[in-house]
């Protein structure tokens, strides 16, 4: 992707002080989703990036990375897998309880989504402090998939989030923060 563009998108996301609370300058992507142009460029930002030509399944986590993660996968045409909040499939999961920096959380998949062997590509739309992803990984792993990388729209770099993707196969973010 060229810098322009690049540029453009990083231009176009929305910066929003004090959300969801006090000190937190959220970054809103809502602007790039709106702009197909702006959101297809981003598409295709976040899987020159990796250098994946062809996965089986792409993973996508609850509940932005549902957007990325299966735009990604009609690209490559992948399958596509959601990763839940806690009790929000309706068929037989498998589960991770993980801890946040302010608590803790529970994501789940389908215990059939992922078959042994299959290779799987994470996508979401934020890396932070990194646990949601890791918990992920973890959950693709459990089901047999091989990991061949993991792709962030954003990724914020002063969480140091990648650490807790380590060996996990390359982690790639389009825009850094």
């Amino acid at each position: 992707m060229n810098s322009q563009t690049l540029d453009h998108i990083r231009a176009t996301v929305r910066d929003v002080p004090d959300f969801p609370k006090p000190g937190i300058l959220f970054k809103d992507i809502t602007p790039v989703l709106a702009d197909a142009a702006l959101l297809a460029r981003a598409i295709d930002g976040m899987i020159d990036a990796t250098g994946v030509l062809k996965v089986d399944k792409v993973v996508g986590i609850d509940a932005r990375g549902f957007i990325f993660g299966s735009l990604i996968a009609a690209r490559l045409g992948a399958g596509f897998v959601p990763v839940r909040k806690k009790g929000k499939l309706p068929s037989k999961t498998r589960g991770i309880d993980y801890s946040l920096e302010y608590g803790s959380n529970a994501i789940e998949i389908h215990q059939d989504a992922i078959a042994p062997g299959e290779t799987v590509l994470l996508a979401d739309d934020l890396l932070a402090t990194g646990g949601t992803a890791a918990a992920a990984l973890h959950l693709i792993e459990q089901s047999g998939g091989k990991i061949v990388g993991s792709t962030f729209f954003i990724e914020l770099s002063f969480l140091n989030g990648r650490e807790k993707l380590r060996g996990h196969g390359p982690v790639h973010a389009l825009i850094t923060y």
